[in-house]
């Protein structure tokens, strides 16, 4: 018999009921500790003082197949200007344009399209006054958890299907383990068993699209012996992307991120436009347009419905799976929620994938079978739209208002091969214009309908083949929708076109990025300067595409980066390296500038985001499968997720879900008001309203745990460092921060004038920089945090010591108003009941007045006195603007294969401010 080890000793912790709310804002976090509440709002909520300095790179956030179909129940603009300089682009809105201030101040100004101009009316679609109050998104009670009983069955459900995706016999497992402690109090967990969980889930009334499926086969001429693909039937799989387009709208949580109406923006300096969201790009103005010479229209809101779809392999070693997923989005929402991955990106379909044996996998029947297979899919997939496009359909939106509804069918994210597939070309030709396959880049008219449509009545199918690139016994299925064209709509693919390109199959999109940020210090001294040029220009037009933001001054800077690879790529060509550049992928770029007025900053419409969506919505679902007949487990998967995902949004829309389950739980038990989330540490009376820019663009703060195993006095810490004049150095700085007039400079103060400390500090190994960076991955609100180190043994094997920018010129902008140095130390002190925190720096010179000619960077090397003694000082924290990147010259030798890479900064010289470690490097250190 086992000893009983009674609960009061040492080694037992009993469960806490404890429910700490964060405080802050509209942040639902709980915790168990003061502690770890007290970590948590530091890191996440940090109270920022003013700022020294502030740099800014964004305005602030601001044929032959017959259809069958079954049901699933389980529960024209211009096209010759791409080339043409726009004359206009600088004149000012005209008269008769709503325009508005837009954001914080009087910075940005938006022209709104008159016509579609997204107004409120009734279920019937009759237009209300101004200021009418919105309808109820639900009329459920606060308290009905239908189908659930209560908060903590649908929190136990979410848990199990969607955070953990606990297998369903470890459900059984652990819903008996939790009933065995129930039993004694006569009470039961919230479901019996795992069918009653994922019953419970199917019957949840929102979010409810179900599956359903055609099959098709071919139906044409047949020969004596019929290969085999000629009997067989395939099958796609599909939800009504009608359905799905109206649940998107309806979500309230796209309200503060979603755009009602067409417009152009404008930067109040100079009239400079620029785009960002989908909403604010050409061709949806243009379409509102020809949807508004239709009277019955005038009022709606346009939705452009974006589509995507592209091939993955679930597993490669049992057998070579793979799915042919199709995405549905709208372009209403912000691109910040696209790539935030906030279920603004549903997945509506599975394609059939048509296979075949070896010798007929060439026949041009087969081939033809397959594309036009897709296309007919397509467009079956969509018809439930179509009515939709032409005449005015009332939606309730997420706001709570209905507002009259007019579809479009808006850009196509696919990779070059898909784009081959849906323009109906030959591979090597491009889909968007009719430059010849062996000279891509000369000049060329654009590819539209009309002109193709033309071509295929006049020229036989070998002619449009051979000289025009043209499929022509293929239809696109943009061809069953109005105002639709496959050419005009494929969206730029900054993943496959620009970062991944060919012949890296096997590399993931992170390894391509990883290799660009050192390759150019990498190749030289080892290359034809020109190669490095080249690659030069190609780095600064990818990271340039891929801003949040991009206005007239970035599309300057494109086109520049752009003629100069086309220049200095030439020594491919002399050199004998490569004997076209008639390469599709590279040729895109040409097309950028044209793109990016047309659909807005590429980011928002990249193949990465439905690349990611295929973990979700396929690679998980298909590991939680049996692996036998896995597709329709798959389609079962994701409609509970959708269900769960509706269910959440719903139930946070009426309230129900403040707080924790515990703490709802307790509240309920004791009668009494939920806490109120109050920051006791915030005087809420000191806040100065800026209705200005935001500037706050970066903010740093010590660790909130100094180092108990490092020296605990200014006179130790210096003969740690080595640095017999840190106490001279610490006086010098407390002069400074106590007479910030002084014009004087500091190294000329006598010391015996200087403030005097040698008393207790606190060392520290790292500070977290918080900063706005929305062009690289980040929250919502566009910002990122990183961590800065210098500790003598990171993670308890080398040293680790990383370099920052520093701000020291507000009035100069990027590289001209920062310098870099080295982080030798953190450390804080208090001095007069202030405390200061700070950091022990070693500095590094600019070599020249601008970058490096050849790769674009900016030089810097180790900063010493006129006695050669190392330029060391102690600067605030306040003065750190975010984490810097050396990468050093290496010059034209090899680097020792026994040189470790926590000795770089000790066995070079000079080194490249890496502007390509990330986006907003890129943007501050150009």
């Amino acid at each position: 018999m086992p000893q009983i080890v009674p609960r009061n000793q040492d080694f037992w912790r009993d469960h806490t009921a404890l429910q700490l709310p964060c405080g802050h804002g509209n942040c639902r976090r709980f915790f168990k500790t003061h502690a770890g509440r007290t970590k948590h709002r530091n890191s996440a909520h940090p109270i920022i003082p003013n700022l020294p300095r502030n740099i800014a790179e964004d305005p602030a956030p601001e044929h032959h197949i017959a259809l069958a179909g079954q049901e699933f129940d389980y529960q024209e603009p211009e096209h010759q200007d791409q080339y043409i300089e726009d004359e206009t682009r600088h004149l000012p809105p005209p008269p008769n344009i709503d325009a508005e201030f837009w954001g914080p101040g009087d910075h940005v100004y938006r022209n709104f399209h008159k016509a579609l101009d997204a107004r409120p009316c009734d279920a019937h679609g009759m237009f209300l006054p101004p200021g009418s109050v919105p309808e109820p998104l639900s009329e459920k009670t606060p308290n009905d958890w239908t189908p659930f009983r209560n908060r903590t069955e649908f929190e136990t459900a979410e848990f199990f299907f969607i955070e953990n995706q606990t297998p369903a016999t470890q459900i059984n497992r652990l819903l008996d383990l939790w009933a065995s402690t129930l039993t004694k109090h006569n009470d039961r967990p919230p479901f019996a068993d795992y069918h009653d969980l994922y019953k419970t889930i199917d019957n949840i009334p929102v979010g409810d699209v179900k599956w359903q499926s055609f099959s098709a086969q071919y139906t044409g001429a047949r020969p004596d012996v019929a290969p085999p693909w000629m009997d067989q039937t395939f099958d796609v799989w599909y939800r009504d992307p009608h359905q799905v387009v109206r649940n998107m709208l309806g979500n309230p949580d796209y309200v503060q991120e979603f755009d009602y109406r067409p417009y152009r923006e404008f930067s109040t300096d100079g009239d400079v436009r620029q785009w960002k969201d989908f909403m604010s790009s050409d061709w949806a103005w243009n379409q509102a347009d020809l949807i508004a010479t239709d009277p019955e229209t005038h009022g709606s809101t346009f939705v452009p419905v974006v589509l995507g779809s592209d091939k993955t392999t679930v597993s490669v070693t049992t057998g070579n799976n793979e799915y042919y997923p199709l995405y549905a989005s709208i372009g209403n929402v912000h691109n910040n929620v696209q790539r935030a991955h906030r279920e603004a990106l549903a997945i509506v379909g599975f394609l059939a994938i048509p296979k075949t044996t070896k010798e007929h996998v060439s026949d041009p029947k087969f081939r033809k079978f397959r594309r036009q297979l897709f296309q007919s899919s397509l467009a079956k997939i969509l018809e439930r739209l179509r009515p939709g496009m032409t005449k005015p359909e009332v939606v309730h939106f997420g706001d709570g208002h209905f507002r009259r509804v007019v579809y479009g069918l808006g850009p196509y994210i696919a990779d070059y091969e898909e784009q081959v597939l849906l323009a109906c070309i030959v591979r090597g030709w491009c889909a968007r214009c009719l430059g010849p396959r062996t000279n891509l880049d000369e000049p060329a008219s654009e590819r539209c309908r009309e002109h193709t449509e033309a071509l295929v009545e006049e020229a036989t199918l070998g002619d449009l083949w051979d000289e025009y690139g043209i499929v022509g016994d293929l239809v696109p299925f943009t061809n069953d929708f109005p105002r639709a064209d496959i050419h005009e709509l494929i969206a730029p693919d900054l993943l496959h076109q620009l970062i991944k390109g060919r012949g890296f199959k096997q590399w993931t999109g992170d390894d391509s990025k990883a290799l660009m940020k050192v390759y150019l210090p990498a190749i030289e001294g080892h290359v034809p300067i020109e190669v490095v040029q080249t690659f030069r220009a190609f780095l600064e037009f990818c990271y340039l595409v891929r801003r949040n933001i991009i206005t007239e001054k970035t599309l300057d800077k494109i086109q520049d980066a752009l003629d100069r690879f086309h220049r200095y790529r030439e020594i491919f060509k002399t050199t004998e390296v490569i004997e076209t550049f008639s390469l599709p992928r590279q040729h895109s770029l040409q097309h950028y500038i044209h793109l990016v007025r047309l659909f807005s900053a590429p980011n928002g419409l990249c193949s990465s985001i439905t690349e990611s969506k295929h973990i979700k919505a396929v690679k998980e679902p298909w590991r939680r499968s049996s692996r036998y007949k896995a597709l329709g487990q798959m389609l079962v998967t994701n409609q509970r997720l959708d269900k769960l995902a509706a269910a959440r949004t719903d139930f946070t829309t009426r309230g129900m879900l403040d707080g924790t389950c515990l703490s709802a739980a307790i509240n309920a038990l004791e009668d009494t008001e939920p806490e109120v989330n109050v920051r006791e540490d915030e005087d809420v009376g000191d806040v100065e309203i800026d209705t200005g820019p935001t500037v706050i663009q970066a903010h740093v703060e010590l660790a909130k745990t100094p180092q108990r195993n490092r020296t605990r006095m200014v006179s130790a810490l210096a003969l740690e460092l080595s640095i017999p004049q840190l106490l001279n150095m610490l006086s010098r700085f407390l002069f400074v921060q106590l007479n910030p007039n002084d014009p004087r400079d500091p190294l000329q103060i006598p010391p015996a004038d200087c403030p005097q400390y040698d008393e207790r500090i606190s060392v520290f190994n790292s500070v977290c920089s918080r900063f706005f960076a929305p062009s690289d991955l980040s929250g919502i609100g566009g910002m990122r945090h990183k961590h800065i180190h210098a500790c003598p043994a990171w993670r308890k094997e080398h040293p680790r010591y990383d370099c920052i920018f520093v701000n020291t010129n507000p009035d100069l902008e990027g590289m001209r108003g920062m310098d870099v140095a080295q982080v030798l130390t953190f450390f804080s002190f208090t001095y007069r009941a202030e405390t200061y925190p700070c950091a022990v720096v070693r500095w590094f010179d600019t070599l020249r007045e601008l970058p490096d000619d050849d790769t674009g960077m900016w030089m810097v090397q180790p900063a010493h006195h006129a006695n050669n003694a190392p330029h060391i000082a102690i600067i605030h924290v306040d003065s750190i603007y975010r984490a810097a990147h050396l990468i050093p010259v290496y010059g034209s030798r090899f680097i020792p294969p026994n040189l470790q890479h926590y000795q770089t900064y000790d066995s070079f010289h000079r080194f490249y401010i890496n502007k390509y470690a990330d986006h907003h490097s890129f943007e501050i250190a150009s």
